[in-house]
């Protein structure tokens, strides 16, 4: 008998967490060598998730760098203080922005292809004839696919801030005449360890999420063409909100310890 809505809503937390439980294992298993996947499957979803990103992730960087410098730019000049945007922007480049807009855009660009890809073969049953095969479809499918944004989201979120920071500086050095040399002395003035250890931080966590978010929505979606794109609408949404959650967590803790 089919399970009622109410029955399937109580059903969901339990689903996630044995999801999460099959995943932390599979990465147990892996790290102690007792289980293996493909290396091949592993760099190609790196490769997709690191160099082809980067074109979208500079174009958004930079756009919001120079954003951030144009409403500090005509904020700071009426009260002469023109050179502090560098301070505006790399900090919040380094502890927000970079970290933010690139999880979201990877939710939009990764996230929602690991979806479409786990969803597209569970219609096609292939999902199941891994299981018939004696594989562990979550070790094999959705690890790699973890692991990746687990080990590309840093790298992203460092040339995230760079292209951020560089944004800013063509809007401040055209808005306000301030060269590159000063703009760069005053943002590594103005710039911690703190503020990019805790946007590093963001970065894996987000990593984490959005391949987590994607493969469940992936590998529990209807089998049919329509629940293909609810899984892929699922994976998007779900990340973004979670990104965001995740974000002001992080900003209560970095209050709370002084960062």
């Amino acid at each position: 008998m089919p399970l009622t809505p109410m029955q399937l809503a109580a059903l969901l937390p339990t689903r996630q967490v044995a999801f999460l439980g099959q995943v932390l294992l599979s990465a147990t298993d892996g790290l102690a060598g007792r289980r293996r996947f493909r290396s091949k499957d592993l760099g190609r979803v790196m490769a997709d998730c690191s160099a082809r990103a980067v074109p979208i992730v500079t174009v958004v960087n930079v756009l919001v760098g120079a954003i951030l410098a144009f409403v500090g730019a005509v904020q700071l000049v009426k009260f002469g203080a023109g050179i502090y945007v560098a301070d505006l922007v790399g900090i919040a480049v380094a502890r927000e922005m970079a970290a933010i807009i690139t999880a979201v855009v990877m939710a939009g660009r990764t996230g929602a292809a690991f979806a479409a890809e786990l969803a597209t073969m569970q219609v096609n049953e292939e999902v199941d004839a891994l299981e018939v095969l004696g594989l562990d479809a979550v070790g094999f499918l959705v690890l790699p696919r973890v692991l990746a944004l687990l080990l590309t989201m840093p790298l992203l979120y460092v040339y995230g801030c760079v292209t951020g920071l560089l944004g800013g500086m063509v809007v401040a050095a055209g808005m306000l005449d301030i060269s590159a040399t000063a703009y760069l002395d005053r943002t590594l003035v103005s710039l911690s360890y703190e503020h990019i250890g805790l946007g590093l931080a963001k970065s894996f966590v987000f990593g984490a999420l959005i391949g987590l978010v994607g493969c469940y929505s992936g590998l529990y979606a209807q089998r049919n063409a329509a629940g293909v794109g609810v899984a892929t609408t699922n994976a998007v949404v779900v990340s973004i909100v979670c990104i965001i959650v995740l974000d002001a967590v992080f900003a209560v803790c970095a209050n709370a310890l002084g960062i």
